[in-house]
């Protein structure tokens, strides 16, 4: 008598939908425990000079969405997003926060080496990452075009992901 399973590629197909779908719960539920929790879910006022020298403020998005990452040059997790959070900026407003990563130049060789060139606050000593509560490295808010927070994301989160996201912010 022959006990051995006999591996089709239905039960092989089987087998990866039942990882697949165990994995992204387990993701989701360890995003909401890490969740930064935050004293509102309004988007706070941002006024300041970004990395190239160019201002932004945040009371001038009113009626689009808003994505902010917070990222640091020293985060391998980070760089494996950044072409991603790249692909998220030419179609939608985003602002990267890059915590604790050295001088703007510093940031702006990280940035050639990674071939992207989304806007980025240098928060030197982690004063937005302390507003924000962030101390999971990537954190993602996703505001939509009210200003209300409407994702948070801790960790990788994929291209589809993001432009999901901010598609259902608009």
């Amino acid at each position: 008598m022959n006990n051995k399973k006999s591996w089709s590629i239905g039960k092989i197909l089987k087998e990866i939908i039942i990882f697949s779908v165990t994995l992204f719960f387990i993701s989701t539920i360890l995003n909401y425990i890490r969740a930064p929790k935050l004293d509102s879910n309004k988007l706070p006022i941002i006024k300041t000079t970004l990395i190239d020298g160019s201002q932004f403020d945040s009371s001038r998005l009113s009626g689009k969405p808003l994505m902010i990452n917070f990222w640091g040059t020293w985060c391998p997790v980070c760089r494996q997003e950044a072409s991603n959070i790249e692909r998220v900026s030419k179609r939608y407003n985003v602002l990267t926060i890059a915590v604790n990563s050295g001088s703007d130049s510093e940031i702006k060789d990280w940035l050639k080496r990674e071939s992207v060139n989304y806007p980025v606050l240098n928060d030197r000593g982690g004063k937005w990452a302390g507003q924000f509560r962030v101390n999971t490295f990537p954190t993602t808010f996703i505001y939509d075009s009210k200003g209300k927070l409407k994702f948070t994301e801790s960790g990788y989160s994929t291209t589809a992901g993001l432009l999901a996201r901010m598609k259902l912010a608009q």
